[in-house]
């Protein structure tokens, strides 16, 4: 009796293990999730903050749905978080998930291939983020897909024609990318809108002519070619606009801007093989004179020999550029090593300083005026020439790789061409290996950052006309540097403290957050090269620089409020400033509240402006906000920067005017 007991004890013990077991979500799910926040690096409103990845069931974590038996997760909503990292290619093994949403974040990098194995997923938003490189024909197998919104990113190549596989796709947003070539759709074909439902039918239709439940689909401001593909003519016509269409009636892109984009289709080629009969008995049949033949092989031979020069002058050019051989990830010989090549002409054009020359203009770099984790910055001047500003990488040599060397590179020519009075001057760099050096060279803003005035006890010379001087100047900047420049530009971190004053308080944008750009991008890359050998990398094919031009204008909002209150965006025991002045600017009465308790006077009607661009900014919807253009249009035209306008408004100007000059 006793051993029969102790077998039914067992077996209930077994048993309930069993449904524990089968109720909980599996495990390779549970760690793909623990990739995906492996893989984020910067999570300011700890979103992520309960994900333990000591706890086997996920489905009360942040963000994660799970099915009704809780045995899967279907669902991973974090949108509009600001995480900053990349996609793991982890979240391909979450099974039996149904949406993937992680729109409004800062991911980088590219879109894993291994999101196509998702063979459950409805609904694909990744939009609102600054993830680069094409979209992954695998998307196409993830047949069940009704929604993809890929809107602004720096998505590049062509669209894949895979993603017409996708039946059931009613919504495809891909608006605001650098993609390029033709809309993969049968254009060629004579069809008609009113014909659209046969498409699906068509086995020999490609691309979207076969998405037959599409209603809405967004190809606007990419670098599209061709025309518009007749079976996608029932979209609106807007849907089409900013790209470099063969399109009169339309907003398409400058002939300039379109210089670059790929062709809708290449010239034919004929295949020897399938030329006439006829064709080849008038070639082959007639017999060719002695002294033609005797010139053709002459001809053959010289042009051979220019051939072989020139690829030998290509090896040899090749052979002469500078080289970067970095450890990989070793093979059980641990020989397998990356081959680097750096492109020397890149920076060709650009001033290189030495390090003893930059040693004596900063003072044996003594005169230190900034610093963080990642940087130190040195102030000096240049022997007969303009005060600097230095800014020097904090990294130990042994950490410093062949792609930090590509982007250090990168991010130099990106900064050279930009040329405005309201942006920082970059003048050259430094790099040196003995001692091991990596500097940026700036022009010298002498007043120090917008940052100091307002919040260590320098505000008091930032009368109101000064201050909106400086706002005016700020968005002049930020215009150029997004729809003047090709391609556009965005300041990494836009604050306060990115914005230096010169000797009589002209604005200045300086990008000095650019080393955490360089840091980022190369962790990307830097875990994606396979160990398969020797490689050789170009520049072409390095992750190009993160564009947010609509965090940006979020930023310019934030910052227009922290010069008109002089408050910092963030206070520990207060929260945010955004949240403060939420009640403030929607109410014109409130709205004087808003206005720094050192200035003695301000003009209403450039608060009652101010505070309208303020709430354009920072709409909740990043899609409404304006571009720069629009707001620094409205900025120019309605605000008043004569020292006569602050004059009227008060008596008390003549003694402020006074102290500031």
């Amino acid at each position: 009796m006793r051993s029969w007991s102790s077998l039914l004890f067992i077996g209930l013990i077994s048993t309930v293990s069993f449904v524990a077991c089968d109720n909980a979500v599996a495990s390779k799910e549970v760690l793909a999730l623990n990739a995906f926040k492996e893989a984020i690096y910067e999570d300011p409103f700890q979103v992520l903050s309960n994900w333990n990845s000591m706890d086997s069931d996920p489905c009360e974590w942040n963000g994660v749905f799970c099915n009704p038996a809780r045995d899967h997760v279907i669902k991973l909503n974090i949108s509009r978080s600001s995480l900053k990292g990349f996609l793991a290619p982890e979240l391909g093994r979450i099974t039996y998930l149904e949406e993937l949403i992680l729109h409004g974040n800062k991911l980088i990098g590219t879109i894993p291939k291994e999101l196509g194995a998702l063979k459950s997923l409805k609904v694909l938003d990744l939009g609102m983020n600054r993830l680069s490189g094409p979209i992954p024909p695998e998307i196409g197998n993830s047949t069940q897909l009704i929604r993809i919104n890929l809107q602004s990113n720096g998505l590049t190549g062509r669209l894949p024609p895979d993603l017409g596989n996708l039946k059931y796709l009613q919504e495809l947003r891909l608006d605001r990318n650098k993609l390029q070539g033709p809309v993969p759709a049968d254009s060629s074909s004579d069809f008609t809108t009113t014909m659209r439902g046969m498409y699906a039918s068509n086995a020999n239709l490609t691309g979207f002519c076969r998405s037959s439940q599409l209603k809405v689909a967004d190809f606007s401001y990419n670098f599209f070619v061709g025309s518009i593909p007749k079976c996608l003519g029932y979209l609106p016509r807007s849907s089409f606009q900013g790209n470099c269409l063969k399109i009169k009636d339309l907003k398409q892109r400058s002939s300039v801007q379109c210089a670059g984009a790929s062709p809708a289709r290449g010239h034919p080629v004929i295949n020897p093989k399938h030329r006439s009969a006829d064709y080849l008995s008038k070639h082959q049949g007639a017999s060719k004179p002695t002294w033609l033949l005797a010139l053709e092989i002459v001809t053959g031979t010289m042009i051979g020999s220019l051939f072989l020069v020139a690829l030998l002058t290509a090896f040899q050019r090749l052979n002469n550029k500078s080289s970067i051989i970095i450890p990989w990830k070793k093979s059980a010989s641990e020989k397998e090593n990356l081959t680097l090549y750096i492109d020397s002409e890149m920076l060709k054009d650009v001033r290189k300083y030495s390090r003893q020359e930059l040693e004596v203009a900063c003072e044996d770099f003594s005169n230190i005026i900034g610093s963080s984790p990642d940087s130190v910055v040195y102030k000096g001047t240049v022997k007969g020439g303009p005060e600097i500003a230095v800014i020097s990488l904090c990294i130990k040599e042994e950490n410093w790789t062949g792609y930090l060397e590509l982007y250090f590179q990168r991010e130099v020519a990106d900064l050279t061409r930009l040329n405005h009075e309201n942006i920082g001057k970059l003048l050259g760099y430094c790099r040196e290996s003995t001692p091991f050096t990596r500097m940026l060279v700036f022009e010298y803003a002498s007043n120090g950052t917008l940052s100091e005035h307002l919040h260590y006890g320098e505000g008091c010379q930032l009368s109101w006309t000064r201050r909106m001087n400086i706002v005016i100047g700020i968005a002049r900047g930020l215009k150029y540097l997004h729809a003047e420049v090709e391609p556009p530009f965005t300041i990494s971190d836009l604050n306060s403290g990115a914005v230096y004053l010169t000797e009589d308080f002209a604005p200045k944008l300086v990008d000095f957050e650019s080393w955490k750009t360089i840091l980022e991008r190369s962790e990307r890359n830097s875990g994606s090269v396979g160990s398969q050998g020797a490689g050789c990398v170009l520049r072409n094919s390095i992750e190009a620089r993160p564009l947010d031009t609509l965090g940006n204008i979020y930023a310019f909002g934030v910052l227009l409020l922290e010069i008109v209150s002089g408050r910092t965006p963030y206070y520990k025991d207060k929260g945010y400033l955004v949240d403060w002045a939420k009640g403030y600017l929607e109410n014109p009465e409130e709205m004087p509240s808003l206005v720094d308790p050192e200035l003695k006077h301000f003009r209403d009607e450039d608060l009652k402006v101010i505070c309208e661009v303020i709430n354009l900014c920072i709409n909740s919807d990043p899609t409404r906000r304006p571009g720069m253009q629009e707001l620094c249009g409205i900025l120019e035209s309605r605000i008043d920067t004569s020292i006569t306008s602050e004059l009227k408004a008060s008596s008390l100007a003549w003694a402020e005017l006074a102290l500031s000059s």
